[in-house]
C-alpha cells in the first residue's frame, strides 16, 4: 500500500550556460509528490545565495540539512563550492547557511559520511576529492583534506586526465569509495574522523590490495549503486553505455567483476551516454538511464549471484535523462529530463520491474538531480 502522506522533492538544476547545457533555471526547485498518484505540485524556488548551478543535492543522515554543489567550469583556478541549507521540517523549505570552496573545478557529486561529520565532494574537471567538516548547526567548515587523482584513459576527449564523478561511503561504513571516469578506476579510501583526512585503503585481510579496482580502458565509469541486502554493486559506464555487476569485497574495499551488459537495445546505432543507476529497495530490479536513446534500461537481479537479465527499455518521455530516483516504498520512479525541462513520474510493476507512466509531468528548467524528503 502506497502512503498518502505528502513527500517533498528537491530538484537540483543548471542556472548558467555551460559548454554542454543551456542552463536556464533559477535555483533549487521544491515540489510536493503525492505518492498515491505520482502527481508533482510546485511549492517554491530557492534562489539567491548558494543556488548558482546547484546541480547535485544530498541530504544529511538526520535529514535536517541539504547540501548542494555549485558546479562551475573552465576557470583560471578552482572555483567550485558546496552550499549548506537548513530544512524546515514542517514546510520542507530551505534556509541558506553558508558555502565553502571545494578546492577544485566542476564539483558534480557530494555525499555525507554516516556519522554526519563530513561532507565528501567529487570535483569532476580537476579530478580530485575534498573533505569538508560539518559544524553543529549544519554549516560547512573549511576543507580538512583534498586528494588529487592522476592518470588518464584512452578516450582523448573525455579521459585526458582524471575526472572524479562520485564519492560515497561504503555500505559497511568501512571505506570511502570514489569513481573516476577519467582513469577507469573505482578507488577506496579510509576517512580519519578525528582529522578529516583521506588515505588510500590498505584492506583488512592478510593481503594489502591495490587501493583501486581497474575497469577496462575507455569504460568511463560514472556512478555505482549497491544492492540493499547483498554484497553486490552495479556500475554504469558513461562512455561505453554498459552496466557492470561486481561482487563487493568488504574487507578490502575492492570489486570483482561478474558480468557486463549493454544499456542499449541491440538495434540502436546513435550516440549515447550512460547516466544514472539505481537499485530498487527490494533489490530485485536495477535501472540505468540512457542519454541519447533517452530511456531507462530495466534489469531483473538474481538475488544469489547478483547477475542481471534485461527486462526491457522504457522511454523517459523527454531528452537527456540525467538522473532519476526511486521512492522509498519502491512504487514510484521519477526521471529528470535535463534537455527538455521535465520531471516525469512512473509506476514500478512490483512483479516484473517494468515501468508505466503515471501521466503526471512537471515542467522544471534544466533539472539535474532529484532528492526526496519526508520529515
Amino acid at each position: 500500500m502506497v502512503s498518502s502522506d505528502r513527500i517533498t522533492l528537491y530538484i537540483g538544476t543548471y542556472t548558467r550556460r555551460e559548454s554542454f547545457v543551456d542552463g536556464k533555471a533559477e535555483g533549487i526547485y521544491i515540489y510536493h509528490l503525492d505518492p498515491s498518484s505520482g502527481e508533482l505540485t510546485y511549492a517554491a524556488t530557492v534562489s539567491g545565495a548558494g543556488t548558482d548551478n546547484p546541480s547535485f543535492l544530498t541530504l544529511g543522515p538526520d535529514r535536517s540539512r541539504l547540501y548542494a554543489v555549485n558546479e562551475f567550469y573552465k576557470s583560471e583556478g578552482p572555483n567550485g563550492t558546496v552550499s549548506a541549507f537548513a530544512i524546515d521540517p514542517v514546510t520542507g523549505h530551505l534556509s541558506y547557511l553558508n558555502e565553502q570552496s571545494t578546492h577544485g573545478t566542476a564539483p558534480c557529486y557530494a555525499s555525507i559520511e554516516p556519522q554526519g561529520r563530513y561532507c565528501l565532494v567529487a570535483n569532476y574537471e580537476t579530478g580530485n576529492l575534498c573533505v569538508l567538516p560539518i559544524q553543529k548547526d549544519g554549516s560547512l567548515g573549511e576543507a580538512t583534506a583534498t586528494v588529487q587523482f592522476s592518470g588518464s584513459g584512452p578516450n582523448p576527449e573525455r579521459q585526458e586526465g582524471p575526472h572524479a564523478h562520485m564519492v560515497v561511503p561504503s555500505p559497511d561504513r568501512g571505506f570511502i569509495l570514489a569513481v573516476d571516469l577519467g582513469t577507469d578506476r573505482l578507488m577506496a579510501f579510509r576517512l580519519d574522523l578525528e582529522r578529516g583526512t583521506l588515505s588510500p585503503a590498505e584492506g583488512r585481510g592478510d593481503h594489502a590490495p591495490s587501493p583501486w579496482t581497474q575497469m577496462p580502458p575507455g569504460t568511463g565509469p560514472r556512478h555505482l549503486a549497491f544492492h540493499p541486502h547483498r554484497s553486490f554493486a552495479y556500475v554504469i559506464s558513461e562512455l561505453q553505455s554498459t552496466v557492470t555487476v561486481f561482487r563487493y569485497l568488504e574487507r578490502q574495499g575492492t570489486f570483482e567483476a561478474l558480468q557486463t551488459l549493454s544499456t542499449l537495445p541491440d538495434d540502436f546505432t546513435g550516440q549515447n551516454l550512460g547516466g544514472e543507476i539505481e537499485v530498487a529497495p527490494s533489490g530485485r530490479f536495477v535501472y540505468a538511464s540512457n542519454r541519447g536513446h533517452d530511456s531507462l534500461a530495466i534489469y531483473a537481479a538474481e538475488q544469489e549471484t547478483g547477475r542481471l537479465s534485461l527486462v526491457g527499455h522504457e522511454s523517459t518521455q523527454g531528452v537527456g535523462p540525467r538522473a532519476f530516483i526511486i521512492d522509498p516504498s519502491g512504487a514510484l520512479l521519477l526521471v529528470a529530463n535535463q534537455d527538455t525541462d521535465t520531471v516525469v513520474t512512473f509506476w514500478i510493476n512490483q512483479d516484473s520491474g517494468s515501468l508505466r507512466a503515471t501521466g503526471h509531468v512537471a515542467a522544471v528548467p534544466t533539472p539535474v538531480c532529484l532528492q526526496l524528503y519526508s520529515a
